[in-house]
């Protein structure tokens, strides 16, 4: 692909592989054999679009690739319990038999959670990772106490009522409306002109695919994943947090420690705190193409 046929704003061409007999949509840009190629994976309901305004300068310095998640994107969405041991597969088949060497990894939230699977479960095939507001769950520290007895009916009378085909159907098209996704969008933006209508659309029209409401209703079905603690205790490769510290939804100054604490290798851990919300890859792209390109340069 040539250079200067993308700019930020441009939707980068993509191409299908068939994985598992579902079709998988993903992009490439940039060619550099003497440095590891990227595989930037997105977070929930998002998609490769999501990282364009990172492939458009990345590329000059690097080979490449974006990929959707099944069930997101321009991905296949079938009716399937989806889970982090799912994405792990499908991103390790996808390292293997596409791009064909070890890669390094830069994932966003629930993405960041399915790029540590691969890291830590399927290490020959990470040469590094980059997390960005990693989704996931820890192990709670000993002494935690148990939900009260009325907490933990709550939940399970909340989870009971989602799980419920019609309540999940009623949310579904309430949260998917383009007014709601865009009010959402801006309560984790913390630079609000970075929540543009391309954006908006870009998450809209997945959501209107065959399958997306049942993608949708498996996040209420689906068992919890491995924790982060264990999974970066088994890590080998270098990492690079990047955390945007306005982010709600993380709760950064909570979970930064703990990623820290928890990755057994301190000489090949950096991390830095940014001025963004819950998607610093998009909101503040020009710095974190900085620090992506300075790190994966340093391990080449």
């Amino acid at each position: 692909m040539s250079t200067a046929a993308l700019s930020p704003l441009s939707t980068v061409p993509g191409q299908v592989w068939q994985w598992r007999d579902y079709q998988i949509y993903y992009v490439k840009a940039g060619e550099n054999p003497q440095r590891p190629p990227l595989l930037l994976v997105h977070g929930f309901g998002a998609s490769t679009d999501h990282w364009r305004k990172n492939i458009a300068e990345l590329q000059a310095d690097f080979e490449v690739w974006a990929i959707d998640l099944l069930g997101f994107g321009r991905s296949q969405k079938p009716d399937i319990a989806y889970s982090g041991d799912l994405w792990r597969d499908q991103l390790t088949d996808f390292i293997a038999e596409v791009i064909g060497r070890p890669v390094v990894l830069a994932g966003n939230s629930l993405g960041g959670y399915s790029a540590l699977c691969v890291a830590a479960q399927r290490p020959q095939w990470a040469k590094g990772l980059i997390l960005l507001n990693c989704a996931g769950p820890f192990t709670p520290p000993p002494g935690t106490p148990e939900p009260s007895p009325w907490r933990k009916l709550m939940g399970e009378v909340t989870k009971g009522f989602f799980l419920q085909p019609w309540a999940s159907f009623w949310l579904f098209q309430y949260l998917r409306r383009p007014a709601i996704i865009r009010k959402t969008l801006e309560k984790v933006y913390l630079d609000r002109s970075a929540v543009t209508d391309q954006l908006v659309a870009d998450i809209h029209r997945a959501s209107c695919d065959r399958g997306a409401l049942q993608v949708f209703s498996s996040v209420f079905k689906a068992p919890q994943g491995e924790k982060n603690d264990l999974l970066l205790a088994q890590m080998q490769c270098p990492l690079l947090m990047l955390w945007g510290e306005g982010d709600p939804w993380m709760l950064v100054g909570d979970r930064a420690p703990k990623f820290r604490a928890a990755y057994p290798h301190p000489d090949q851990y950096e991390e830095h705190f940014l001025n963004a919300g819950h998607c610093p890859h998009d909101e503040i792209p020009a710095i974190v193409n900085g620090h992506i390109r300075a790190w994966v340069t340093g391990l080449s």
